[in-house]
């Protein structure tokens, strides 16, 4: 791999390291801390995810007018300056300002993060992608390990901990990726010919990632209100916690293992994400059914290696489908489609759970499920793909 992606690979880790000390709490401190119901606690993620929205949409866009340098470096110091509020006033309703801001400064990290990943690497194809998303889950399994020992000495520490760690994730970008160039131009004149105009790709990505959405809508429920749910039934804060390590460290350790299976077999993306929604489907079947902390291991354990089949596969698809010069804009739609789950999920989760009950959620969310089947089974049929392009670099 090039040196431009490791240190891309390395201030992603720490990034995500910042952020998972906060945000698979953000409802348990919502809701046990300062005392708000869960609809409440809904409506404050879905700000701060509306943020991260606009965020990302902002950021692929500014990734393709002046580089990915200065998109981050714009990105880290609007987080920084609200994580540095957010570590003095904490109370209602500043949580809610300062995590909103925060929502909004990271959104633009992240697209432009995977865009340089793409133009970096162009002939590493979906590797690039594959060990970004690596980087970002031994974020998640580090931060969110020691957040849940943070938080059971000291909640107000969480917030200083995330603002040290993108003091870190700073120093990295300032020195690390100036000299970093993404060269968008990777089509040969010969390979444009043969794709169909950039008006199709695009309709082909939005479909796609309706399905993408409702994946999001449902996996985001692990943090809000199932977490909430886990201590209800008396799984301690450190379980909780210990149940995202497990997420980061299975993907940190078997996606190396499913990239060569997936090799061996030649599954395209297409094939993979399917087999993705399946897992999800098993996952939360048995997270329906849970009712002690081995049937939530159990049931994380198989939905992480769901999102291994489907999370790394659409921003891959997304740089196949993009026009030269647009590579920013198609990674903001996807990560502005993400985000969007997480801000529709906990609001969705939070009122079915309050007006009927968890079982109404999980049959809720089956649906959703099955829906993103179809979605994603139809996304491409308007393409006439030719081989070597979408499906073969998939």
């Amino acid at each position: 791999m090039p040196r431009a992606l490791w240190l891309l690979i390395i201030g992603m880790a720490v990034n995500v390291i910042g952020s998972s000390f906060l945000w698979p709490l953000n409802t348990i401190y919502i809701h046990d801390h300062l005392g708000k119901s869960l609809s409440v606690a809904g409506l404050v993620l879905m700000l701060n995810s509306g943020a991260n929205v606009i965020g990302n949409l902002y950021g692929g866009s500014l990734f393709d007018k002046i580089g990915g340098y200065k998109s981050i470096l714009l990105g880290i110091f609007i987080s920084l300056f609200a994580l540095v509020g957010l570590t003095i006033w904490h109370s209602w309703p500043q949580y809610v300002v300062f995590l909103t801001i925060v929502g909004f400064g990271t959104g633009i990290i992240f697209p432009a993060m995977y865009a340089m990943a793409g133009s970096v690497w162009k002939e590493g194809g979906r590797k690039a992608f594959n060990v970004l998303y690596v980087a970002q889950n031994l974020g998640v399994a580090v931060g969110a390990a020691l957040g849940g020992i943070v938080a059971a000495y000291s909640f107000q520490l969480i917030f200083l901990a995330n603002t040290i760690m993108y003091i870190l994730f700073l120093l990295i970008a300032i020195f690390g990726y100036k000299g970093i160039t993404a060269d968008s131009a990777r089509q040969s004149s010969k390979e444009i010919e043969v794709q169909l105009s950039s008006k199709r790709n695009l309709q082909a990505l939005l479909i796609l990632c309706i399905g993408y959405l409702l994946c999001w809508v449902a996996y985001c429920q692990w943090t809000t209100t199932i977490a909430s749910y886990t201590q209800e039934i008396n799984i301690s804060l450190k379980q909780y916690s210990l149940l995202w390590t497990i997420n980061g460290a299975v993907i940190v350790l078997g996606q190396p293992l499913l990239n060569g299976l997936l090799k061996h077999l030649s599954a395209s993306l297409k094939v993979q994400m399917l087999i993705g929604i399946g897992i999800f489907i098993v996952s939360f079947l048995i997270a329906g059914k849970a009712g002690s902390f081995t049937g939530f291991l159990v049931a994380m354990i198989i939905l992480t290696i769901g999102e291994m089949f489907i999370w790394p596969a659409v921003p891959t698809v997304a740089f196949s489908l993009a026009p030269k010069g647009r590579e920013g804009f198609y990674q903001g739609i996807v990560n502005s489609t993400a985000t969007g789950g997480r801000m529709v999920g906990p609001l969705l989760g939070g009122i079915i759970v309050d007006l009927y009950s968890m079982s109404a959620l999980f049959i809720v969310l089956i649906g959703l499920f099955l829906f993103a089947i179809v979605t994603t089974v139809m996304y491409d049929r308007s393409l006439k793909v030719v081989s070597g392009t979408i499906r073969g670099q998939m």
